[in-house]
């Protein structure tokens, strides 16, 4: 993993400016001046005193200009996506292609395929119809029209638990559609979301083969293909820089929770929410990133047991915009201040208008707000209640980003 030693300067720039509390920005009144605006930004809107974390840092040397419990473990929402986009960029590299692939399970008899067909998927979450027709006419093109067996969807290469743990049952299809390695149009078939995506995309394939002039006698289910199966046809999803643009500028939960499933197949060989987290959490660890309190569950944010400080949020976002082999794709995933994404209605106007690149994140208990405010510093804004005010905490971070974009 390559710069990763050198990265860890800037994890203990940003230690040491946090032991010395401020120490420094009192020191200089411009900065003493940022820190007092800073304050007043969280200050005005009444937020949760105990249940608010702030960090702003320089990007040049990490200093910080202002902080507030940065320590403290809060549930970050969908700022969880930050350390899961870090890890993926890193570990799987910008250009992973997530491959599907048909397999044939019998054998060749002129213009017939004796036996069944497997569609087997290693986690696409973007994975479309469009993409089964084209699997479809590369069928045809091979000169098989009829298919004496079935159309079997495979989704072994992960799980099957179709959530993350400590997750709200409301969750389930309403923020996020089940989880599979096979999961086509969001699980979506005929009109309505179903909770068996393999079996839903065996059927969403075996009408692709039938408008493409292929027959297939037996009807599609679930299965998992023999390990002798020859490869027939396969596409691939976009790299996995457009992926992590998508999750983090649109904050696409399923996106996030494959892509963890992924960590885990790839690098420790288990397709489970569980082994992602440790991937998630050794990458963090290796960029010397403060883990004191935090808790890595799921992957888009959405579990109650999730926990991360602005500390770690911080050295994070120093290390990953340092990082010079994902530094630009990181960055780029982030929405942009009244353009695009989860940002695209906030802060519409002014300084932070362009210039400010973040994650959002929001849940009946948390919202957040952390990235870049154009090329002077790195901030994190983490509020929790029960509920979360999230009018005034998404008031406050706006306020805090504009200063920051005009400081800058």
């Amino acid at each position: 993993m390559p710069g990763k030693i050198a990265l860890r300067l800037a994890a203990l720039l940003l230690a040491a400016a946090l032991a010395s509390e401020g120490t420094a920005a009192a020191a200089l009144p411009a900065e003493a001046s940022l820190s007092t605006r800073l304050a007043r930004a969280l200050d005005r809107q009444h937020l949760p005193a105990s249940g608010t974390a702030a960090l702003a840092l320089d990007l040049d040397d990490g200093t910080v200009a202002f902080q507030r419990n940065a320590t403290v473990p809060l549930r970050p929402a969908s700022n969880e996506k930050l350390p899961l986009a870090l890890a993926a960029l890193d570990e799987l590299g910008p250009g992973f292609r997530i491959a599907t692939v048909v397999l044939g399970d019998g054998t060749r008899d002129g213009s017939a395929w004796r036996g069944d067909l497997v569609l087997k998927g290693f986690g696409d979450p973007s994975l479309h119809a469009d993409d089964l027709a084209v699997l479809a006419a590369r069928i045809r093109a091979l000169g098989i029209r009829r298919v004496t067996g079935r159309v079997l969807g495979d989704e072994s290469f992960f799980d099957t638990r179709r959530t993350a743990p400590g997750w709200k049952s409301s969750y389930y299809k309403h923020e996020c559609p089940p989880l599979s390695a096979l999961v086509v149009d969001r699980a979506w078939l005929d009109g309505r979301m179903r909770g068996e995506p393999a079996h839903a995309a065996a059927i969403a394939f075996r009408r692709a083969l039938a408008r493409k002039g292929v027959k297939v006698v037996g009807k599609a289910g679930k299965g998992v293909a023999l390990p002798g199966a020859s490869e027939l046809a396969r596409v691939l999803s976009p790299r996995l820089s457009r992926l992590v643009d998508w999750m983090n500028t649109e904050s696409d939960n399923l996106v996030a929770e494959l892509l963890l499933k992924q960590l885990g197949a790839h690098e420790l060989g288990r397709g489970t929410t569980a082994a992602g987290a440790r991937v998630v959490r050794r990458e963090l660890a290796e960029r010397d990133v403060p883990l004191a309190g935090v808790r890595i569950v799921d992957g888009s944010g959405l579990s109650r047991l999730d926990r991360l400080t602005a500390r770690a949020l911080g050295a994070l976002l120093l290390s990953a915009r340092a990082d010079p082999r994902i530094g630009k794709p990181f960055v780029a995933s982030l929405a942009v201040a009244g353009v695009n994404g989860t940002l695209e209605d906030r802060m519409e106007s002014g300084p932070a208008k362009g210039t400010v690149r973040a994650k959002t994140g929001t849940t009946s208990a948390a919202s957040a707000l952390s990235g870049y405010a154009g090329s002077a510093w790195a901030f994190v804004l983490l509020v929790n209640g029960d509920p979360v005010p999230v009018d005034a905490a998404r008031r406050a971070q706006d306020r805090f980003a504009q200063i920051l974009a005009a400081a800058g």
